[in-house]
């Protein structure tokens, strides 16, 4: 049996402490049904994915069929995620990096503060 070296994934990604979506006003949990069929940010991208592929279902399973279907089918479906991922990722780092700035900027302990 062949193991890969980094079994325990949730040491290497940070996961989110509340699932909400970070592009919708009302914070539903961010699923993949939430992403690719029902999201406001990613609308564009769903447009462009639903004219290619020929079909308004979005469903984990209509998209595994539309990608063993065509080439273009499965470029579709790859580009839509790329595209979606990008931008998430991004964003986390983008949180990341302002939670560790304003970690620095606070004093740690204002009583043995150097004058």
């Amino acid at each position: 049996m062949v193991t890969h070296p980094q079994t325990n994934l949730g040491k290497r990604i940070k996961q989110e402490r509340t699932p909400g979506c970070r592009h919708c006003v009302d914070r539903p949990e961010d699923t993949v049904e939430h992403t690719v069929e029902v999201c406001p940010a990613w609308a564009e991208h769903r447009r462009v994915l639903v004219e290619i592929i020929g079909s308004g279902d979005l469903s984990r399973r209509a998209l595994v069929q539309a990608m063993v279907r065509s080439e273009e089918g499965w470029h579709a479906v790859a580009s839509f995620c790329e595209a979606v991922m990008l931008v998430k990722e991004v964003a986390d780092r983008e949180r990341v990096r302002e939670r560790s700035s304003r970690r620095r900027r606070r004093d740690p302990d204002p009583v043995f503060r150097l004058t």
